[in-house]
C-alpha cells in the first residue's frame, strides 16, 4: 500500500490511434509519512505502441513514475509484453533511478515479471495473475532480502471489480491477504 492501508482515489487521461501508438498519464494519492516522508500524490506518465502479429499480442514501452512531493524516489522502465489467446506474459526492467534509489529498491537492473490469464466467465471478467520482482539489489546490507512474489485474482462487471491479493513480503502487515473493490468508469474525449 502507498496510502497506509486507505482509499485510493486514481484516474487517467490515454490517447491512441490505429496505428498502435499510445502515450498517456496515471494519477494517485499516496502517503509515505509512516516512512518519514510526505502526503502527495504518484504521477506516471508511459507511452507504447501495442499491435497484433498473426494471433499474438504485443505492447512495447517506456513507463516513468514519478513523485513530486519525493522527486529522489522517481525511476523509469521500459516493458514489452505479449498475449496469447487468454495467456499474457510481461516484462519490465528499470532504466532509470533517482538518487535516492542508487544502491535501494527501485535501481536501474531492476526487473518485474508478471502473468496472467483473463477471461470472461458469463458476463464477468476474470483475472488470475502472479508477478515477482528481482531488485538489482536485493541481499545487500543496505537493502537486505527484497525480491518478492505477489498473486492474485479478480472478477469484475460492468465498472466494479473485487480482487483478493497476496504478497510474499516479511515483516509488518506487507503480506496480508487484501482484499479490495474498486469502480471505474471509462469515457471518451
Amino acid at each position: 500500500s502507498q496510502t497506509e492501508n486507505q482509499a485510493a482515489g486514481q484516474g487517467g487521461l490515454d490517447w491512441g490511434n490505429d496505428s498502435g501508438l499510445y502515450v498517456g498519464t496515471w494519477v494517485s494519492n499516496v502517503d509515505f509519512t509512516a516512512a518519514g516522508g510526505e502526503k502527495g500524490y504518484e504521477m506516471d506518465v508511459y507511452a507504447g505502441f501495442a499491435g497484433e502479429a498473426g494471433d499474438i499480442g504485443y505492447d512495447l514501452g517506456v513507463i516513468t513514475y514519478q513523485y513530486p512531493m519525493e522527486p529522489n524516489i522517481n525511476f523509469t522502465e521500459v516493458y514489452v509484453s505479449g498475449t496469447a489467446s487468454i495467456v499474457t506474459v510481461g516484462l519490465a526492467y528499470t532504466v532509470d533511478a533517482a538518487s535516492a534509489n542508487d544502491g535501494y529498491l527501485f535501481d536501474s537492473g531492476d526487473m518485474y515479471f508478471n502473468g496472467s490469464l483473463d477471461f470472461t466467465a458469463g458476463k464477468s471478467d476474470v483475472s488470475v495473475y502472479a508477478g515477482t520482482y528481482m531488485f538489482e539489489n536485493d541481499g545487500t546490507a543496505e537493502v537486505g532480502e527484497a525480491d518478492y512474489v505477489h498473486y492474485g485474482a479478480s472478477i469484475g462487471k460492468d465498472g466494479f471489480t473485487f480482487a483478493v491479493d497476496k504478497n510474499d513480503i516479511e515483516g509488518g502487515t506487507a503480506d496480508n491477504v487484501r482484499f479490495t473493490a474498486s469502480y471505474a468508469i471509462d469515457f471518451e474525449l
